[in-house]
C-alpha cells in the first residue's frame, strides 16, 4: 500500500493543475445538482420491531391520512395575571386569531379552542392545533409568518402567546458560528504549530474544500434518501475535524521528508506513502464504526452514520491528492521560516566549497531546524519511562472517576423542553405544561384493534376504563373509530412529563397489566405515541449498547493487529478506547443529566441523555482514537523495525509524532467545541461529548497511558505468534517498502545533504 501511495502523491505533486481541475470539476457538479434539489428533512423518527412503531403502523393502516407525518403548529394563549381567555376582549382575540389561522396558505384547518375543549381548567390557558396539507419540512415561510402574524394580533389584545410544533420548529442545518469558532482555533493551533502561514492554511483550504464536496452531496441527495438537517451539520462537524487532522499528518510528514534532504516531488509521494498510509487505515476505521451502526436497525442513525462515513471518505481522498497538488505549487512556502532562509543563503552561495557538518548519530535535520531529540516530546516519553506505574494508576484512576457518573446514565428523547427560554417553542411547551399539567406534552396513544369483539365500542370502553384507573393518568379522551368500526384511538394524558422516570414506569406498568385487560375486554391494545415510542427507542438502544462496544472494540483488535502485526498492542488500543468512551458518557451524565457546569454549556434543562447519542458516539470516538493510536505508535513500530529498543522506540516516537497528534487533537476538541453553541440537542450533546472524548483518549489515554503499558510490556509488546504472522497479511503502513524500493541517498545528495547523514553546508 506504502508504494501505491506514493505514487499517487508523486503522481499528484507532478500532475498538480489536472487534480485541482478535477475535483473543482466535481465541487461545481455537485454544487449545481444541490442546488436544485430538495433540501434537508426533519422526518418523524421512526424504529422497525418495537411496539410503538407497529402501533403507528397501525393507524396509518386503519386511519388513512390522519397519522401521516403532516405538519402541525400549536399556538399558545395566556391570559394575563387574574384574568380568563374566555371572558370578554380576550376571547374575541383568540377568535380572531383563530380565523386569521385557518386563512393561512398549506392549511388544511384549524381547532377552536373553546368547541375542542382545549381551555385549561383554570381559563388562564387554551390552545389552538393548525393542521397542513404538507410535511414539515415543505412548510414554507409564508406559511409561518402567517402564524406569526395572527399571533401578534392576539398579542395587541393583551394576550401572552408562543407558538410550537413541527411547522414551527426553529432545529436547523449549520449555523455558520460553529464553523467560524472551529476553524479560527484550528487556525491558530496550525499556526504555532508550524510557525508557517502557508502551513497553517493548507490544511484549512483542503478541509474547506473536502467539507464542500460532501455538503454538496449530502445536499444532493436529502430529497430521495430522506437526510434530515442534523445530518448536514454532523457531516460538517467530522468532515472540518478529520480533514484538517488527516491534511495535517501528509504537511507535518511532507516538511519531515524535506528536512532529511529529499527532493519535493519524492518528499510529497514518501509524506503520502508514510503519514497517507496512516490516514487511509484510519479512516478506514471511521468509515466502518458509522457505517456498521447501520446493524442497530435504526433508520435515523443508519442514514446519519452512513452521510458522515461519507464525509470522512472525502476527507481522506483530498488528504491523498488534493494536498500533494497544492504542495507541488508551493513546495518551500509550507517549510519553516529558518529553513527558507537557509534554503536562499545556500542558493546565493552555490559557488563556495562545501563543508560537511556532522550530524549526532539517530538524528536527522528536521523542519524547525532544531535537535530533534530533546524536544518536549521526547522528554515526556522519557519521564513516563522512568516513572511508568505511577502515571498509569493516576490516568486509569482519572479516567475510571469520570465513568462512574455512566452507571446512572438515562436515555431518551428530549423535545421542546430541552431548548432555550429564547425559543417560542419552549416558552409553549411550558404554558401548556403550567395550563394543562405537565403529563400534557406527552400523552400515550392507545390504539385498540376490538375486530374480533363482539360488541367492539364495549371492548374498547373497557379498554379506555381500566387505562383511566392507572394510578399516574390524570384524563383519557374519547375513542375514535376507524370507519370499519372495529378499530378505535384515545388519548390518556399521564400526571408526568414525557422524559420523567416515572412516566417510563407507567408506560411499563400499563403493558404488564395488558393480558388481563384484553381477557377482560376481548380485544387488542397497543400503546404509542411519540412518549412510548421514546422510551421503546432507548430502552432498544440501551441494550445495544453493550453487543455494539463489544463488536467496535473487537473490530480495533483485528485492525491493529494487522497493522502492528502485535497482539498486546491491538488488545491495550481497545481497552483504551472503551475507557475514554466510557469516561465520556460520565461527562455527557455529569451535564445533561445532573447539570454540572450545564450553565456555561448553554443547557438549560437538565434531562435524559439523547437515545442515539451513546451509540452513535462509540462510532465516531472509535475511529478518532484510532487515528492518534496509529500515527502515534506507528512511529514507535518504525523506530523499533530499524533495531531500537522497545524504550528508545517509545521515544523515538514520541520525539516524532507526539507534537503533531497534540495539535491534530486540540483542532479536533476546538472544532467539536464550536458546535456546542448549536440548538439542536442531538449536535449539542455530540459536540460536548465528542470534544471530551477526544481529549481524554488523546492527552490521557494515548499520551499517557500507551507509552506506561508499553514500558511495562518492554519487548513483549511487539512479539507476535510465527502462526499468527503467517496468516496476516502484510500492511505496510511505516513504508519500509520506500525504503527498498528507493534508497532516500538519492534524494539526499540532491538537495544538499551527505548520503552518509551529514548536513552539506556552504560557506
Amino acid at each position: 500500500m506504502a508504494t501505491f501511495l506514493y505514487r499517487l502523491g508523486r503522481g499528484a505533486f507532478l500532475r498538480r493543475r489536472w487534480v485541482v481541475l478535477v475535483w473543482l470539476g466535481v465541487l461545481a457538479a455537485l454544487a449545481v445538482g444541490a442546488a436544485g434539489a430538495p433540501g434537508a428533512s426533519d422526518e418523524e423518527f421512526s424504529m422497525p420491531g418495537i411496539e410503538s412503531q407497529k402501533a403507528f403502523d397501525l393507524m396509518e393502516q386503519r386511519f388513512p391520512g390522519e397519522a401521516a407525518d403532516g405538519a402541525t403548529a400549536r399556538v399558545v394563549f395566556v391570559a394575563p395575571g387574574g384574568q380568563k381567555v374566555t371572558a370578554g376582549h380576550l376571547h374575541d382575540a383568540v377568535e380572531d386569531a383563530v380565523g386569521a389561522l385557518g386563512h393561512g396558505p398549506q392549511v388544511a384547518g384549524v381547532t377552536d379552542p373553546f368547541t375542542s375543549k382545549a381551555v385549561s381548567d383554570d381559563g388562564s390557558t387554551a390552545y389552538a392545533t393548525v393542521t397542513y396539507k404538507v410535511e414539515s419540512s415543505d412548510v414554507g415561510d409564508a406559511s409561518r409568518a402567517a402564524v406569526d402574524k395572527a399571533a401578534d394580533q392576539a398579542r395587541a389584545a393583551g394576550l401572552t402567546v408562543e407558538t410550537g410544533g413541527s411547522a414551527m420548529d426553529s432545529d436547523g442545518g449549520p449555523g455558520g458560528a460553529a464553523e467560524i469558532v472551529g476553524l479560527s482555533a484550528a487556525a491558530f493551533v496550525l499556526l504555532v504549530t508550524f510557525g508557517s502561514l502557508a502551513a497553517a492554511g493548507l490544511p484549512l483550504l483542503t478541509a474547506v474544500v473536502g467539507v464542500a464536496v460532501s455538503l454538496s452531496g449530502i445536499l444532493l441527495l436529502a430529497g430521495p434518501l430522506g437526510l434530515s438537517s442534523d445530518t448536514l451539520t454532523l457531516g460538517m462537524m467530522l468532515g472540518l475535524a478529520v480533514g484538517i487532522d488527516y491534511a495535517l499528518f501528509v504537511v507535518s510528514r511532507y516538511r519531515e521528508e524535506r528536512g532529511r534532504g529529499r527532493a519535493p516531488q519524492d518528499a510529497a509521494g514518501v509524506a503520502v506513502g508514510t503519514a497517507g498510509s496512516a490516514v487511509v487505515f484510519a479512516g478506514v476505521t471511521v468509515v466502518i464504526a458509522l457505517g456498521g451502526l447501520s446493524v442497530v436497525g435504526i433508520p435515523t442513525l443508519t442514514k446519519m452514520g452512513l452521510a458522515a462515513a461519507g464525509a470522512v471518505a472525502v476527507a481522506v481522498l483530498v488528504a491523498l491528492t488534493v494536498v500533494p497538488a497544492l504542495l507541488g505549487f508551493w513546495p518551500d512556502a509550507v517549510l519553516a521560516r529558518k529553513v527558507r532562509k537557509a534554503r536562499k543563503a545556500a542558493r546565493r552561495s552555490r559557488g563556495a566549497a562545501p563543508v560537511l557538518l556532522p550530524v549526532p548519530a539517530g538524528q536527522v535535520p528536521v523542519s524547525d531546524g532544531r535537535a530533534g531529540r530533546g524536544n518536549l516530546g521526547a522528554r515526556w516519553a522519557r519521564f513516563v519511562l522512568r516513572r511508568p506505574v505511577a502515571v498509569l494508576v493516576v490516568g486509569v484512576l482519572g479516567l475510571g472517576a469520570l465513568t462512574l457518573p455512566a452507571a446512572s446514565l438515562q436515555l431518551g428523547m428530549p423535545g421542546d423542553e430541552a431548548k432555550s427560554t429564547a425559543t417560542s417553542e419552549r416558552r409553549a411547551y411550558d404554558a401548556l405544561a403550567d395550563g394543562f399539567g405537565p403529563g400534557f406534552n406527552g400523552p400515550l396513544t392507545i390504539v385498540v384493534d376490538a375486530t374480533g369483539a363482539a360488541d367492539p365500542h364495549a371492548a374498547v370502553r373497557t379498554v379506555s376504563d381500566r387505562i383511566a384507573g392507572t394510578d399516574g393518568i390524570v384524563s383519557v379522551s374519547q375513542a375514535r373509530f376507524d370507519t370499519a368500526g372495529g378499530t378505535a384511538v384515545f388519548r390518556a394524558t399521564p400526571s408526568t412529563s414525557p422524559t420523567d422516570a416515572r412516566t417510563k414506569d407507567l408506560v411499563e406498568t400499563i403493558r404488564h397489566d395488558r393480558p388481563a385487560v384484553e381477557r377482560q375486554a376481548s380485544a387488542t391494545f397497543e400503546v404509542t405515541g411519540t412518549t412510548a415510542l421514546n422510551i421503546d427507542v432507548a430502552a432498544k438502544v440501551q441494550s445495544a449498547l453493550v453487543p455494539y462496544l463489544a463488536v467496535v472494540g473487537g473490530l480495533a483488535v483485528v485492525l491493529l493487529l494487522v497493522v502492528f502485526r502485535s497482539v498486546l498492542v491491538p488488545v491495550k488500543a481497545a481497552l483504551g478506547f472503551v475507557l475514554s468512551v466510557l469516561a465520556a458518557l460520565g461527562v455527557l451524565v455529569l451535564v445533561f443529566q445532573q447539570g454540572h457546569a450545564a450553565g456555561l454549556l448553554g443547557v438549560e434543562q437538565t434531562g435524559p441523555i439523547m437515545s442515539l447519542m451513546p451509540i452513535f458516539m462509540m462510532g465516531i470516538v472509535f475511529g478518532l482514537a484510532m487515528d492518534y493510536e496509529v500515527f502515534l505508535v506507528s512511529r514507535m513500530r518504525e523506530a523499533h523495525t530499524h533495531g531500537e529498543s522497545a524504550g528508545q522506540a517509545v521515544v523515538s516516537g514520541f520525539r516524532h509524532s507526539a507534537r503533531v497528534v497534540t495539535a491534530a487533537a486540540l483542532i479536533m476538541v476546538a472544532v467539536f467545541s464550536g458546535f456546542i453553541g448549536e440548538e439542536g440537542s442531538l449536535i449539542k450533546m455530540l459536540g460536548v461529548g465528542l470534544a471530551a472524548s477526544v481529549f481524554l483518549d488523546a492527552f490521557v489515554v494515548r499520551m499517557a497511558i500507551v507509552p506506561a503499558v508499553l514500558a511495562l510490556l518492554g519487548e513483549r509488546a511487539w512479539r507476535l505468534p510465527r502462526w499468527l504472522g503467517r496468516v496476516l497479511p502484510h500492511v505496510d503502513v511505516e513504508g519500509r517498502a520506500l525504503d527498498r524500493a528507493r534508497p532516500a541517498s538519492q534524494d539526499l545528495a540532491a538537495d544538499g545533504l551527505d548520503p552518509d547523514g551529514q548536513v552539506e553546508a556552504r560557506v
